[in-house]
């Protein structure tokens, strides 16, 4: 039987936006990970890489070989259809618990997602509660982080906001709110949460940027737009413009597309604000990325990456 290190994190989505985080922020505090990958990936120090995915039993169980705790980070975000949220926020979660519990792990880490709050806006939102209670119902020694909208380098959703606020219109959903979070501040969360204990085990977490009640949607296109250099105008449009671009979205990308008619559906929701009540201890964990900062500091990282003009 493999020795069990108290150092080796097991990892899925590691190549991701978060995950990715993750791997540095490890890397920063002397954590080896074994990480899964779907496509051959560079060497990293620090990790070892094992391909596969989450509908993979051997792959899973060679994953968490040895390893003390699992960090599972892998989902689907964007799907055309019902079946693509199930197989990977549903099945994989449910493949990923049993590989713990088949390898002897003990302790599990679950990013779901704030939209698991309001399960019946979105499918990807059902999905996400889905994955939260195979964890919850599971003997395993359990946190799950719901993190709000998370923003930083490497970031291809809420880039869309930059890019369209490069050009000076930023289009917006119906009026609400929202928070925020930078991606270091939550992969230094779920590096925190690794030894467990009394106050967080069992426990549903929804992190910030540490701004009560969040940002209205137009402070943040404003924010972004002094970010890129813009003092665009921001359109807040109503839901059934947005479902309509949503449509051409489709017709245009396909199953590229990144506006879908079920993005919508949580989009337009008025309160995506963090449940102040659901904070992480404090002695544990606080954000230190001032949003404003961090948000110029994206959009700089954007332009050296060619991605902005």
């Amino acid at each position: 039987m493999a020795t069990r290190d108290a150092q080796l994190i097991a990892v899925t989505g590691a190549t991701g936006f978060v995950g990715q985080a993750v791997l540095d922020a490890a890397r920063r505090t002397g954590y080896d990970v074994r990480a899964l990958a779907r496509r051959e990936q560079d060497a990293r120090p620090g990790v070892e890489w094992v391909l596969g995915d989450l509908g993979d039993e051997r792959t899973l169980r060679r994953l968490m070989m040895g390893a003390s705790m699992v960090i599972h980070i892998a989902g689907v975000v964007n799907s055309v259809a019902a079946a693509g949220f199930e197989a990977g926020n549903v099945r994989g979660t449910l493949n990923v618990v049993n590989a713990a519990l088949g390898a002897g792990i003990s302790r599990l880490v679950h990013v779901s997602s704030l939209s698991a709050r309001e399960p019946d806006l979105s499918l990807y939102g059902a999905s996400k509660r889905k994955g939260e209670r195979i964890v919850a119902a599971s003997s395993l020694d359990w946190t799950i982080v719901r993190p709000p909208a998370v923003f930083g380098p490497r970031d291809t959703e809420m880039f869309e906001l930059f890019r369209l606020a490069n050009g000076g219109i930023v289009p917006l959903p119906p009026k609400g709110r929202l928070s925020l979070i930078h991606v270091s501040d939550l992969a230094d969360l779920l590096l925190a949460l690794i030894p467990g204990g009394e106050e967080v085990t069992g426990l549903i977490f929804e992190p910030d940027d540490g701004v009560p009640g969040g940002w209205t949607h137009k402070q943040l296109a404003h924010a972004i737009g002094i970010a890129v250099g813009r003092r665009g105008l921001a359109v807040p449009l109503p839901r059934q413009v947005l479902e309509w671009a949503a449509r051409a979205d489709r017709f245009v990308r396909k199953g590229r597309a990144k506006l879908t008619l079920d993005r919508v559906g949580y989009m337009c929701h008025p309160d995506w604000a963090s449940d102040p009540a659901k904070q992480p201890p404090a002695d544990l964990w606080r954000p230190l990325v001032d949003t404003r900062r961090g948000l110029h500091s994206t959009a700089m990282w954007y332009r050296e990456a060619g991605w902005l003009k």
